[in-house]
């Protein structure tokens, strides 16, 4: 019987300790749920452990094959070009090594599922759904492409579930911000706005965004507002990425690539259009790569442009 190739978790890396565990809690818990193959996890940035760290543990314990998934919501930056490249780094450090590439996470019915647990568990039970307005709120990017992936998740949250409405902003690189999402929600008439955060894992960037909220609550006590949890490691994340894994694994992708900055010329990002990409270099990654001197050879696209 071939034995299944092993399972890479990548997430982006965080500033915020107890984030940062977040993540290598659930890679333990995913080892956990399946003793049949090693599994291992690490960051591009930020936090230990680097990425590089996680292959090189994989290939001690044997591993010639591995599937890589993405922790990651939307696919921007880090998922279409980041990790990729840094995957093809670690191909040459480990000759005879191949993976696969997953694709990332949302969105998905499953963490839509979760996504209404947590404004439930954030409202007064007696609210009722048709008074309340959602503002999903996400990461932002500079990639238009990854902003229009959580404008889908909202529209997702919205169908059939009986809110006023969902809004969406983002706390970083793109807008509107959050104090804009909350104004555009009172422009359109809510009294009773749920935040929530389109984040997997606490962090600096869910912290900022319950802060941006409170501080415009305080200045409009006219609207009620209330402020929802992230994600979190729950039983539906966790069967997802088992998913991811097994996409992986099939070849079975289909990956949308139809508005990638990378391959279309979308106004005002023209030059980013077959843009080599390039591995983040991990502060704690020590491989014997001189930093500053890799470069990509074209876009890594998880499907091979």
């Amino acid at each position: 019987m071939t034995t299944p190739p092993a399972l890479l978790i990548a997430g982006h890396g965080t500033r915020d300790e107890a984030g940062a565990e977040a993540f290598r809690a659930f890679v333990r818990e995913l080892g956990r749920r399946h003793p049949e193959l090693p599994v291992a996890g690490g960051f591009i940035e930020l936090s230990p452990p680097p990425l590089g760290e996680a292959v090189a543990e994989l290939v001690e314990r044997g591993v010639r094959r591995f599937a890589a998934v993405p922790l990651m919501l939307v696919s921007a930056g880090h998922a279409k070009g980041d990790i990729p490249a840094a995957l093809s780094r670690e191909k040459e450090r480990h000759p005879g090594v191949s993976y696969t590439y997953g694709r990332p996470l949302g969105p998905h019915p499953a963490l839509l599922r979760v996504l209404e647990r947590r404004l439930a568990e954030a409202v007064d039970p007696a609210w009722d759904p048709a008074e309340v307005t959602v503002l999903l709120v996400g990461r932002g990017s500079t990639d238009p492409d990854a902003n229009a992936e959580v404008f889908k998740a909202a529209r997702l949250l919205w169908e059939g579930r009986g809110y006023a409405a969902v809004e969406t902003a983002f706390v970083s690189l793109a807008m509107p911000d959050v104090p804009g999402g909350l104004e555009r929600c009172a422009r359109l008439g809510a009294r009773r706005v749920v935040v929530l955060p389109y984040f997997l894992f606490t962090g600096i960037l869910p912290d900022r965004v319950r802060q941006q909220t409170e501080e415009w609550a305080a200045a409009h006590p006219e609207t009620e507002v209330r402020s929802a949890d992230v994600i979190g490691p729950e039983p539906e994340l966790l069967d997802l990425v088992w998913e991811r894994y097994e996409e992986a694994v099939r070849g079975d992708l289909r990956m949308n690539c139809d508005s990638c900055v990378y391959r279309i010329a979308l106004p005002g990002f023209e030059d980013k259009v077959g843009l080599p990409q390039q591995p983040h270099f991990h502060p704690d990654d020590d491989g014997d790569h001189h930093h500053g001197h890799h470069h990509g050879h074209g876009h890594a696209h998880s499907h091979a442009h």
